[in-house]
């Protein structure tokens, strides 16, 4: 830019100076055509000492042999070829020849222009003017220095602008690389504080977040771990006792024999059970498990779980309930014959001798919604947020002899169908599970 500049205002002031120099010799052509037809040498000399005056510029008039007439200058007296001198052999020619050229005699550039003499079509002489540039030229050095050393100190301050940009820029990403690294070591739960009121503070924000997320999705992951390490040691334990109880000699008596081996099926149904439960669940949650998208009625697929509950209902005395509207949706009836006989059986885990659970469907808009009320003890308003959870039993009126896991396979079911499971209870009113599912799933 300083350059263009810099270049922009030389060429302005050549061609300025270049169009004074048009002017001045074209005004003079025409005072020293007429002089020269009348051969006033006098007139011609009287413009010549008047114009040529300034030490800056020399006025030369040649006759049309290239023979000095008369000059600014007295040092011109000496040349006697002016055929060699710039412009004047073209104006010889009558061109009208202008540039820049050294000075007769000195070093210096001048700026020049010579111009053909002419009377009614006839070459009277020649007309050459010259200009010095030097006091332009040391002006021009003197703006090209300045430009140039304010320049470096402009380039200097954006230099130092600009690291202190960029480390001010390079310094927050440098913590969150320190952060994601840490991350990424399993170090979950720390925070970045990074106050800048930017993108790269929400990206903070998001990174948090994520830090919290995976710090509680590990916690998760320790509690499963734990659960499942526990509910796996506990029937194999057992089985491991009875057998160890057999070999000793128990199997001598009949009585005790039967009750063992009925202990060591007992356990070993709640294993198979167990895994079963938690292969579901990983499936459920890996994504692995494909849906079955088939055309159901709702009010059969209840019906369904509700004659595979109804013998234990009936033996603990419970009375079940149920009013469902002929729906019809798109689904995998086996999966969310599972989901219902999960809430379904937690229903009946939890439910008092001689109540009741009542079964509601009914259509809302693009959804279906079913809701299970039981009548049993309820769930405590601190433990409502956690019961989806696998292994969950913080809240012991809730605790039951299953795995611990249906609830949980519940809601993948409802989720991986694109619906939505909720819970809600009073303590001692029961608890009440509504499932959403979206009438057409896409």
């Amino acid at each position: 830019m300083a350059g263009y500049l810099l270049w922009s205002f030389y060429d302005y002031f050549m061609r300025t100076r270049q169009v004074d120099l048009e002017n001045w010799t074209s005004a003079l052509s025409e005072s020293m055509a007429d002089s020269l037809k009348e051969n006033n040498t006098e007139r011609i000399e009287v413009l010549v000492r008047r114009y040529g005056a300034p030490e800056t510029v020399t006025l030369r008039v040649f006759t049309p042999d290239a023979k000095l007439l008369t000059s600014s200058d007295p040092q011109d007296q000496q040349i006697t070829n002016w055929r060699a001198i710039p412009g004047i052999e073209e104006a010889l020619k009558n061109r009208i020849t202008r540039g820049v050229a050294k000075g007769v005699f000195s070093n210096d550039d001048r700026l020049y222009i010579s111009r053909p003499i002419i009377y009614e079509g006839q070459q009277l002489g020649i007309l050459r003017m010259s200009i010095t540039l030097r006091q332009f030229q040391r002006q021009f050095a003197t703006l090209v220095w300045t430009v140039l050393g304010a320049l470096l100190i402009t380039v200097l301050l954006c230099a130092i602008l600009s690291d202190r940009f960029a480390h001010s820029l390079a310094k927050p990403i440098q913590l969150m690389r320190n952060f994601a690294i840490r991350l990424g070591g399993g170090q979950f739960g720390d925070k970045l504080m990074i106050r800048q009121s930017n993108e790269l503070d929400e990206l903070a924000l998001e990174l948090n977040r994520m830090s919290e997320r995976l710090a509680s999705l590990d916690q998760e992951r320790r509690a499963f771990l734990a659960n499942v390490s526990h509910e796996l040691r506990t029937p194999i334990s057992n089985v491991q006792v009875t057998v160890e109880a057999l070999r000793s000699g128990a199997d001598a008596e009949p009585e005790l024999r039967d009750r063992f081996f009925q202990t060591i099926e007992d356990e070993t149904r709640r294993l198979s059970r167990l895994i079963h439960d938690l292969l579901d669940l990983g499936r459920l949650e890996a994504g692995v498990t494909l849906l079955e998208r088939q055309h159901l009625v709702l009010s059969s697929l209840v019906d369904r779980a509700v004659r595979a509950v109804e013998p234990r209902m009936q033996a603990k005395g419970i009375d079940i309930h149920s009013e469902v509207a002929d729906i019809h949706l798109q689904g995998d009836p086996e999966r969310l014959l599972q989901a219902f006989l999960n809430i379904l059986d937690n229903a009946l885990k939890h439910s008092a001798a001689d109540s009741k659970v009542l079964i509601h469907g009914y259509r809302d808009g693009k959804c279906a919604i079913v809701t299970i009320r039981d009548q049993g003890t309820g769930i405590k308003p601190t433990d409502l947020p956690r019961i989806f959870e696998q292994f969950y039993t913080a809240d012991p009126a809730r605790k039951g002899t299953g795995s611990g896991l249906g609830l949980a396979i519940a809601q993948r079911i409802v989720s991986a169908h694109g619906g939505l499971i909720t819970a809600s209870s009073q303590p001692g009113q029961g608890a009440i599970f509504t499932i959403s599912l979206p009438i057409e799933i896409k």
